[in-house]
């Protein structure tokens, strides 16, 4: 059966070529929004089709991670990270389907915020809510000893309009609270100095929250920073892969009615905004013949209540968004957009405005965190499917995050229904299942697993360090 194409399933497709996979190292033991939800503009980030060649999932990189066991670490014998995960399992579920079963656009996620800094704040954490002046977001954090490390943990919360979480967010938004609160259960055990922060980020399916919190200094005391997101693919399998750079923006034309009939050239009347937003629209298909395979564009036209068909339209607008594998691409590519869009205005005599939103960026794996965490997965029996070194057309916020410091954003597959990948009904009701938050949950062993590595192998981590500083040596 073949993969369900959507959001994100690009990250767990399944390799037709054989590649070799390295020697394991590791020695340790082995729902709709309702009506009643505020009327706003949703401009998803992430809905896109599957990269047409994969070829690759594994992440070169000529450091080894260092051998280690938790076994060997002072404290208990007992494994501090795969203990308390497996304690507060059923809490985690609870709080996954709470969100699961109350979806809250970006920016609006009220009930989830205010779950999760609960949450948070019954595990020992100190959490500020309404963070950095986002309401809806929050910073969790707990500090152990004097000194060490940061690690940041995100989670995110947000739906998609008319079709709930059908990105899987709720698991998300579990897994995150669950990674933090097993990092810090490792420190205790182990007595290590350092801190884990966890961020609540709003609004990734177009708002850009965690490009807004970069912005504002909400990463800035971090040394690393995990999350990871669920999609189709094969039972207890996991990858890590790259994803495209996105633009979004939106462009109004401004014309003049007139009597469509009787004089719509009458004293230099009759600028038509719609035909400027159609011509916009036939240019941009023609665009697509010169584009390159691994460049994307897509919008709609919004419709207007007080259109008429015999009153020539003074006023129409567009969404659109563009994908390049890079930023650099992008912003060539987005220019090509823009000269559609300014042709129409131009071809029309309508006027043009055009609102950029911040672009996501491309995601920059680190190669030695993705190999540790591939390394902690295989401990729980997981595929490591091999990485595709070409983007993906998938796209999210978190980019810009592993731009700025060492980050990891793992797939992981849930079982879904034929046909039904991200964005998707079948995959919101996939998100629900007990098989997709018991598959959550081992990859949140792993990513804790990898944090808490990073902050008590300071060899470790200056291999992290230099793999972020010298991604191509």
């Amino acid at each position: 059966m073949s993969t369900p194409r959507g959001c994100f399933s690009w990250l767990l497709r399944r390799n037709q070529i054989s590649v070799p996979k390295p020697t394991p190292t590791c020695q340790a033991t082995c729902p709709a929004v309702g009506p009643e939800q505020p009327k706003r503009q949703y401009i998803t980030a992430c809905n896109h089709s599957l990269t047409p060649d994969p070829t690759s999932w594994w992440l070169d990189t000529d450091i080894p991670p260092p051998v280690y066991s938790l076994a060997e670490l002072p404290g208990p014998n007992i494994d501090p990270i795969d203990a308390k995960v497996d304690e507060i399992d059923s809490q985690l579920r609870q709080l996954s389907l709470q969100i699961h079963d109350n979806p809250e656009l970006g920016f609006a996620e009220v009930l989830a915020h205010d779950l999760l800094t609960s949450f948070m704040t019954s595990h020992g954490f100190t959490v500020t809510k309404g963070y950095l002046g986002l309401s809806t977001a929050f910073r969790a954090e707990y500090t152990h000893g004097r000194g060490g490390r940061v690690v940041g943990v995100n989670s995110e919360y947000d739906a998609l309009k008319g079709i709930g979480h059908a990105c899987g967010h709720n698991l998300i938004a579990a897994s995150g609270c669950g990674v933090a609160i097993a990092i810090k259960a490792a420190l205790e055990a182990h007595d290590i100095p350092g801190k884990v922060v966890l961020l609540g980020t709003p609004a990734e399916e177009g708002g850009g929250g965690k490009v807004i919190l970069l912005e504002k200094g909400g990463y800035a005391d971090m040394d690393l920073c995990l999350m990871c997101h669920p999609a189709p693919g094969p039972p207890k399998s996991a990858a890590v892969s790259t994803s495209t750079a996105l633009q979004h923006f939106a462009v109004e034309y401004s014309g003049q009615n007139a009597h469509a009939g009787a004089a719509p050239w009458y004293s230099g009347e009759g600028r038509n905004a719609l035909d400027a937003a159609f011509l916009a629209y036939s240019s941009i298909s023609v665009l697509r013949q010169q584009m390159r395979p691994d460049h994307r564009v897509h919008g709609i036209v919004e419709g207007n209540e007080e259109w008429l068909p015999n009153v020539i339209p003074d006023y129409a607008k567009m969404q659109w968004i563009a994908r390049a594998p890079n930023a650099s691409d992008l912003a060539a590519f987005v220019e090509r957009v823009k000269n559609c869009l300014r042709a129409a205005a131009l071809a029309t005599s309508c006027e043009m405005k055009l609102t950029e939103s911040r672009a996501y960026l491309d995601l920059h794996q680190n190669s030695v965190l993705g190999a540790e965490f591939a390394d902690a997965m295989r401990r729980y029996k997981f595929e490591i499917l091999p990485v595709n070194a070409a983007a993906s057309s998938a796209s999210t916020d978190f980019g810009n995050v592993t731009y700025a410091l060492p980050a990891l954003h793992p797939g992981f597959a849930i079982p879904t229904e034929p046909g039904q990948g991200n964005h998707t009904r079948g995959f919101a009701r996939a998100a629900a299942t007990q098989p997709a938050h018991d598959a959550m949950l081992l990859v949140t062993k792993g990513l804790a697993r990898t944090g808490f590595r990073a902050l008590r192998d300071d060899a470790f981590f200056k291999q992290v360090k230099a793999a972020f500083d010298n991604p191509s040596s």
